[in-house]
């Protein structure tokens, strides 16, 4: 007969007290998610497209856009999204824990980290109650676009257009801007 593998369970508190070494170190139900520091063409990107969030929503005073940022949920969920954008009734001096309104997680796929941001960490955004997910692709120069708890993405390789809460008018994501340079 087989035995079960017990994989240790970690709290938020435990992983905040973890010596700073250049990795990331994130929690989904107590499990911990380990991946290196990010790669310059991986921040390149995540660079981008924060610009462009935040000239089209954070300079108008709509949203707050953020790269990293952080959902803390309870005691043992701790998630980095690449780009988080939440709504700015949110004060700058708001402790994550008590944001509850995110209306964009993006995370900008790497080689170490792939796996764990398309299988683990976009589903767990949708459940977390994320309005919408991005999975930035710069290999392939595409954005896999999931809304709410939808089943399936949308994979967008020339412009995207998203709509967030209170905007009368859609933000358009132009890939070329994105992925220019690489």
């Amino acid at each position: 007969m087989a035995m079960p593998i017990h994989a240790p369970r970690y709290t938020v508190a435990q992983v905040r007290a973890f010596p700073p070494d250049g990795h990331r170190y994130e929690l989904l139900d107590g499990v911990l998610l380990v991946t290196p520091a990010p790669r310059n063409l991986h921040q390149v990107v995540t660079a981008n497209l924060t610009v462009m969030l935040h000239n089209a929503l954070a300079l108008a005073g709509m949203g707050r856009v953020v790269a990293p940022g952080e959902l803390e949920i309870g005691d043992r969920t701790l998630l980095d999204p690449d780009i988080l954008v939440y709504p700015s009734t949110y004060p700058p001096s708001t402790h994550w824990k008590r944001i509850r309104e995110w209306w964009l997680a993006v995370e900008v796929l790497s080689p170490s980290s792939r796996v764990y941001d398309r299988e683990f960490k976009r589903s767990a955004y949708q459940n977390i109650g994320v309005t919408e997910t991005w999975l930035v692709d710069p290999d392939t120069k595409t954005i896999d676009v999931w809304r709410g708890r939808a089943q399936a993405g949308e994979v967008i390789d020339h412009h995207l257009l998203w709509q967030p809460p209170h905007r009368e008018a859609p933000v358009e994501i132009r890939l070329a801007e994105v992925f220019r340079d690489i």
